[in-house]
């Protein structure tokens, strides 16, 4: 069985028409991104993707990781694949020239980032890590620190990991116990347990970064008090060399349903004296420098939600071809492959499209936080949609990748159900994305809460406009008028369900919480819907100038089955969105 090819060609069309490439022509940033450079750049990530991560991911799969006494060894391959894609430069490819990164655009990392994460997203998983960290450091580390760390950071010699969650603390970070205290030296001693620390420990680098939550004593209680360290396994010296180990330990690794060759650690910090910690930014202001690595990760992990997908359309297409059964006409002629078969097809259309709605609109998210980063006048507009979209595009992406996964195994039938076929691996490697960095009821409520009433529903109404404007140019195509329409219907949907939250005097919190997923579905169904409108606009384009038709039609048909099978189940979100708290406050929950 085929192992993964980087779908470049749909990246390219995605890339090419459906970001609005203007506001990107007139800043000198971007000017050297050329169709040809993007292009170039796919294709050299595509062959590392294909050729050395790809053959690793079963492999990995089914070695895991190991842990002896504190070490802990990565599986067979995954040391060679990470000098190699260090030494391609993949390692700071969207980060700043100035500390040795190749400042490629987001939306174009995000294109890379999505090939690795298919070809092998236990291996890749630290690269979002790095990226955040590496941000977070820049925004808010004292120069001194930036010149310690980040030179090792970008160049992959050194990696990063993120340590928040304890026993009793998960999403619940105001309940961190981790302690730091202020020596006479200057320094922070920093001691506690964390856990489901990713790659926390491990053989890849010669030093760890830890950025760790705590508490400096005298704090005040909650979220409010908390502050963020840097806490280096190995310490180092004034010069930059490596010196005595920190009081870092790993004191074990989960045995998880998935992802088994990413290490997942639990760490102890400062068994002795305590482990020598650096504050990064201001005291009990942890929580926000942190929250610049989780948005990069939601959005990282709502990749993870396109690369599942992809992998399980690739997957399930190849062995469509392959497996004979039934007959077409139900005659006693030879069995078919199943691809004849139209569920099968339906079957096969679903991964596809779904997956290639929900890239678009993550390249889509990148592009807006590029253009908020040298766009000052539309600044707070391109971060307003940023905000808006990262806890849709992270829940709902997930959540579609792992149905997607279930089915792909659907398409394989009963060898999809034992571990030769390897397309198992899929479901298991996908069902934490839809819980790490915050659960899909958690970022349902982060829109909500945070987000619409924050703003009074501000952003989200400067995004349905948007997709009102492509509504309308999709219905000046008369045969595209049944999608436009349906467009149409979402848009207004959208806008009564925001209005019930945003335009009322008293909030109802507790029916707000109950249809908060469901409001989130519903966003992020119109806008997949209103990424495939845009497909269906630029494809008529590409048609009617003859250019490349067998696969501009097909893109159509892909649209359109998504506009038929997906767009209006909007309704049954939104009807469930209004009564989600039907039965609930009635049953009576106690034990």
């Amino acid at each position: 069985m085929s192992q993964y090819i980087a779908p470049v060609k749909d990246m390219l069309f995605v890339l090419n028409n459906l970001i609005d490439k203007e506001p990107f022509n007139q800043h000198e940033t971007f000017a050297e991104i050329t169709p040809d450079l993007v292009e170039a750049i796919l294709e050299e990530a595509a062959r590392f993707a294909n050729g050395e991560l790809a053959p690793l991911n079963a492999t990995g799969d089914r070695e895991g990781c190991h842990f002896s006494e504190g070490v802990v060894t990565t599986p067979a391959g995954w040391q060679q694949a990470y000098r190699h894609y260090c030494e391609n430069g993949w390692v700071g490819v969207a980060l700043p020239e100035s500390i040795g990164g190749q400042h490629l655009p987001k939306y174009l990392y995000s294109a890379i980032n999505e090939m690795w994460l298919s070809a092998n997203l236990a291996f890749i998983l630290f690269q979002a890590l790095t990226q955040g960290s590496a941000d977070i450091l820049l925004a808010k580390a004292s120069r001194e620190i930036q010149q310690k760390y980040l030179p090792k950071l970008v160049s992959g010699e050194w990696s990063c990991c993120m340590s928040l969650t304890e026993s009793q603390a998960g999403s619940d970070l105001g309940q961190v116990r981790a302690r730091a205290i202020l020596h006479s030296d200057g320094r922070y001693r920093l001691v506690g347990q964390k856990i489901f620390i990713t790659y926390g420990e491990h053989d890849l680098t010669d030093n760890i970064l830890h950025l760790v939550l705590a508490r400096i004593d005298g704090a005040p209680l909650g979220s409010k008090g908390l502050s963020l360290f840097i806490v280096p396994k190995i310490l180092v010296n004034d010069d930059g060399s490596l010196g005595e180990p920190n009081e870092v330990l790993c004191t074990g690794i989960e045995h998880k349903t998935g992802l088994h060759g990413s290490p997942t650690c639990s760490i102890s910090y400062g068994d002795k004296d305590g482990a020598v910690a650096e504050l990064i930014g201001e005291a009990n202001k942890g929580l926000e420098a942190m929250f610049i690595l989780m948005n990069e990760a939601r959005l990282s992990t709502g990749m993870q939600g396109v690369a599942i997908g992809e992998l399980a359309y690739q997957r399930a297409f190849e062995y469509s071809h392959e497996r004979l059964q039934g007959r077409t006409d139900h005659s006693k002629g030879a069995p078919v492959p199943i691809i004849q078969h139209p569920d099968v097809q339906r079957m096969i259309l679903n991964l596809r499209s779904q997956t290639f709605a929900l890239r678009a609109l993550g390249y889509v998210i990148a592009a807006r936080l590029d253009m908020s980063a040298v766009d000052s006048g539309k600044q707070r507009k391109h971060l307003g949609f940023v905000s808006l979209m990262t806890p849709i595009f992270k829940a709902f992406s997930t959540e579609t990748g792992h149905r997607l996964a279930g089915t792909a195994i659907q398409v394989f039938g009963g060898m999809g159900f034992v571990e030769e076929t390897e397309i198992a691996q899929l479901m298991r490697d996908s069902r934490v994305t839809t819980i790490y960095e915050g659960t899909t009821g958690i970022q349902a409520n982060d829109l909500v809460f945070r987000k619409l009433v924050a703003d009074k529903g501000e952003a989200c109404r400067h995004w349905l406009n948007e997709v009102g404007v492509v509504a309308e140019q999709l219905g000046s195509l008369s045969r595209f008028a049944e999608e436009a329409l349906a467009l149409r219907y979402g848009i207004e949907r959208a806008e009564q369900a925001l209005a019930s939250i945003c335009e009322v005097d008293h909030l109802d919190v507790a029916a707000l919480q109950s249809g908060a997923v469901s409001f989130l579905e519903l966003l992020g169904t119109l806008a997949s819907s209103w990424q495939m409108a845009c497909v269906l606009i630029t494809t008529d384009r590409y048609l009617a100038e003859g250019e490349d038709v067998e696969y501009h039609q097909n893109l159509v048909a892909l649209a359109r089955h998504y506009f038929a099978h997906h767009t209006p189940t909007i309704e049954s979100f939104y009807q469930t969105f209004r009564q989600a708290d039907n039965g609930i406050k009635a049953y009576v929950f106690d034990r």
